[in-house]
């Protein structure tokens, strides 16, 4: 099968690039340039893929052009403008990028006669927190605070909107987030943060230690995309499907912190960080039954083994080990514990 990546050169999009590989599928990607010290950069995806397109996708005709010459199978959809407080710093870019960005590759997609299924991915954050105790189910009323929230709302709308509009390929809304594992290196994610503390011997200062959050391991994750699109070809599915963890996994990021660092051994250490800082959503969290019942999803990682999985990568990584040969050990670790 012939696979398309958006955000390919991103940290899910590069576990993504190479867990597809490992299933025996040919994969291209669009993307912009990839940070420095990235996933993208310390495997070499680039002389992996089938396409490698770097163009914007607020460029719609470049977007709409890359994507025919590569004639995929599957669409998913990842490419974004990807942190809050980012998108407080410009907001149009994120509103530009999110909005725009996915209109440009719905078009791109209904030109594209080869798109047999695309799975467009939004987030967990484009529910309307209302501070609800139980998960949020994809029937919920949509919204978003801050402006990387109300962009991917946006953008959801938006595919569901197209998909009424004017049909096309099967469509489906993958909704997930707060996603772990080895090679992410955005700035303002806790791991990252704690890893570059804890190999430079820093503390590390953290905005909101007793925060609950969601931990899933990004492989768990992504199976589920894969899963979906797999639904999609078919014929089975439409619409929006949520991919959250277990309750089990919801811990304080204070409680995380302490495992990561304990794991990575002394002298990790980290502090509260004071001062004011731009709202960020308290606990949201996703119901996820409706993929476990039709698509029988489940998370593969608890929580004590995705932050073991996360720590390990980069410790290993950090000691020397190829940081190919790392990743790909972990998916197949990953493969070997079940179907779904």
């Amino acid at each position: 099968m012939r696979y398309l990546v958006t955000g390919h050169t991103g940290f899910k999009g590069s576990w993504l690039t190479l867990l597809l590989q490992q299933r025996g599928h040919k994969v291209s990607g669009l993307a912009l340039d990839p940070e420095p010290g990235s996933l993208f950069e310390l495997a070499g995806l680039d002389s992996m893929l089938n396409d490698d397109a770097r163009i914007d996708i607020r460029d719609g005709e470049a977007t709409r052009a890359a994507v025919r010459d590569i004639a995929p199978d599957i669409v998913i959809h990842m490419a974004a403008q990807p942190l809050v407080r980012a998108s407080y710093a410009d907001p149009r870019w994120t509103m530009e990028t999110n909005v725009m960005g996915t209109l440009s590759v719905l078009e791109a997609i209904a030109a594209t006669p080869s798109v047999r299924a695309a799975v467009m991915v939004t987030t967990d954050k484009v529910y309307r927190n209302v501070g609800q105790a139980d998960g949020y189910v994809e029937s919920d009323a949509l919204g978003g605070h801050d402006p990387y929230s109300a962009s991917k709302a946006m953008a959801d709308i938006l595919v569901s909107s197209w998909v009424d509009s004017f049909g096309g390929c099967p469509t489906g809304i993958a909704r997930a987030g707060n996603v772990i594992g080895g090679g992410d290196v955005s700035a303002d994610r806790l791991f990252p943060d704690l890893f570059r503390g804890f190999a430079s011997g820093q503390s590390v200062a953290i905005r909101y230690p007793e925060a609950v959050r969601p931990w899933q391991h990004v492989l768990d994750c992504l199976n589920g995309y894969l899963l979906l699109a797999d639904a999609l070809l078919a014929g089975a599915v439409t619409g929006p499907w949520n991919f959250g963890p277990d309750p089990a996994s919801f811990r304080t990021v204070a409680e995380t912190a302490d495992l990561a660092a304990a794991l990575w051994g002394a002298p990790a250490t980290w502090e509260s960080a004071g001062g004011d800082h731009p709202h960020e959503a308290g606990l949201l969290t996703l119901d996820a039954s409706r993929a476990r019942e039709e698509l029988g999803w489940h998370d593969r990682l608890d929580f004590d083994e995705a932050i073991h999985w996360t720590v390990d990568w980069a410790k290993r990584v950090e000691a020397g080990d190829s940081a190919r040969d790392v990743t790909i050990a972990q998916i197949e670790a990953f493969e070997g514990k079940g179907t779904a």
